[in-house]
């Protein structure tokens, strides 16, 4: 029975790894995780999962691998190290910064795989790359299409940073329509949005505009025939699922994206996201043949493989990175030598 364990730091890493821990299960394999930091915690954990909470510990259980969708790892546990990724978007600063931690790079699609193995060549060679998909779409890709609802349901979903969202612009725009019964609005904000503009939309509620609780943003992409933002990161993570995304004023307007910067063209942005003409539809296809073009739900299982080819292969020295090494050591209070 192979044994793998996952190291985390953030609570978004949870929905990350879970559709991977499902395929190690359902391949006779067995789970830990690794809870660093405060932002993390066993309440967190379902009754299934189980932590392990001393280096030692670790050490004991030898893993096969270590999953890890954040920057680090401590270079003392056992296993391949394998970055995982903590989101799609690849235009964000540092995404490919190699701090020299990692075995293997599980990519997304071509327009991160080129430039890693690159780098993996500049860098001498001592990790592999590896196209495989993102753990986390899995559950979501590979079902069936759902007829059109009435009305439309559309998932609002905007960034919560002051300088891009869209929250103050289009509150009026989505109450009138949403009492007209145009539409159906269910809002899904950030946690980190402005709480007095989170109570303006409850306040709003009613047969047609409901503020979702719901945790997990894609379960809530599922129910929308079409998904509203502004520069949101999950714009991505929805067109993956098959949903034409509106966008107001986005900070960087692709074609595959319907992007408005008038508050007042609202609904007739939604009616053409309704109805998306073939160039839109083709230029979706055209990103996320680039970003992320597999879309068959099996990541997880590609993921899996990929470890055992670099287990086959065998594990390359990788970069003293000292400074680093001993950052970690402080943080798990681990002082070995290297």
């Amino acid at each position: 029975m192979h044994r793998y364990l996952f190291y985390i730091e953030q609570p978004y890493s949870f929905s990350i790894l879970r559709p991977l821990q499902a395929e190690i299960r359902a391949q006779g394999g067995e789970v830990r995780w690794f809870l660093k930091g405060d932002k993390v915690q066993p309440a967190s954990l379902a009754q299934d999962e189980v932590a392990l909470n001393r280096v030692a510990e670790v050490q004991a259980y030898d893993p096969r691998a270590v999953f890890v969708p954040g920057n680090v790892v401590p270079d003392f546990f056992p296993g391949v190290k394998v970055q995982v990724f903590h989101g799609l978007e690849w235009k964000k600063k540092g995404h490919f910064r190699i701090r020299g931690f990692f075995d293997l790079y599980c990519t997304h699609g071509p327009i991160t795989t080129e430039r890693f193995r690159t780098l993996s060549q500049q860098h001498g060679g001592y990790f592999e790359v590896i196209e495989t998909g993102w753990p986390k779409m899995d559950p979501y890709l590979g079902g069936a299409v759902h007829p059109l609802s009435s009305p439309p349901t559309v998932v609002y979903a905007p960034t919560f940073s002051p300088a891009l969202t869209s929250v103050p612009d289009l509150f009026e725009p989505i109450k009138v329509l949403s009492e007209q019964g145009a539409f159906r609005f269910v809002v899904k904000f950030h946690p980190k949005m402005d709480p007095e503009w989170v109570a303006r939309y409850r306040a709003i509620q009613g047969p047609n505009l409901v503020v979702s609780e719901e945790g997990d943003l894609l379960k809530v992409f599922g129910e929308g025939d079409l998904v509203l933002s502004d520069t949101s990161s999950a714009v991505t993570e929805a067109l993956m699922m098959g949903k034409v995304v509106v966008t107001y004023r986005n900070s960087q307007p692709q074609p595959c994206l319907l992007d408005f910067d008038e508050a007042d063209k609202l609904v007739s942005q939604l009616a053409q996201g309704l109805a998306p003409e073939p160039k839109l539809l083709a230029a979706i296809e055209s990103y996320l043949d680039q970003v992320h073009p597999t879309l068959d739900g099996r990541a997880s299982q590609r993921v899996l493989e990929a470890v055992e080819q670099v287990v086959a292969q065998g594990v390359r020295p990788k970069p003293w990175n000292i400074l680093r090494k001993l950052k970690i050591r402080r943080a798990l209070s681990y002082y070995r030598v290297f």
